[in-house]
């Protein structure tokens, strides 16, 4: 019998948003990023624009805003339709993605950063 997987969805990474969508926000992904739902994103300060976590970063990436909770290929141009779970909300550990070489201090760090915005990392039920 063949193997039957599915991506990742919102089900998968989102396990409690607040009503009315109060949890989400509609965000800008810079261009020249193709990022998964479930990225964890920092904003660049020049731009205001997300991009993926950048822990070595000296630009505002460096810090944790959010987590995506949709794909976005913002490879050519900037995409104006990133949905950013930034409040509120509770989100699995597991399906989040991380920068590749992550260190154990710097994924506390930035888990730190998301449960001060209100968006708590927990293990998947």
């Amino acid at each position: 019998m063949p193997t039957v997987s599915q991506p990742k969805n919102l089900g998968d990474m989102l396990k409690y948003e607040a009503p009315n969508f109060y949890s989400r926000d509609q965000d800008t992904v810079a261009a020249a990023q193709n990022l998964s739902l479930g990225t964890v994103v920092g904003r660049e300060t020049a731009s205001a624009k997300l991009k993926a976590l950048d822990p070595s970063a000296t630009d505002g990436t460096e810090t944790a805003v959010g987590v995506l909770g949709n794909d976005v290929d913002a490879t050519l141009i900037d995409r104006e339709d990133a949905i950013l779970i930034a409040r509120h909300a509770i989100v699995a550990r597991g399906a989040l993605v991380w920068p590749t070489g992550l260190t154990v201090a710097q994924k506390a760090n930035a888990v730190a950063q998301l449960t001060a915005l209100g968006v708590l990392v927990r293990e998947s039920a």
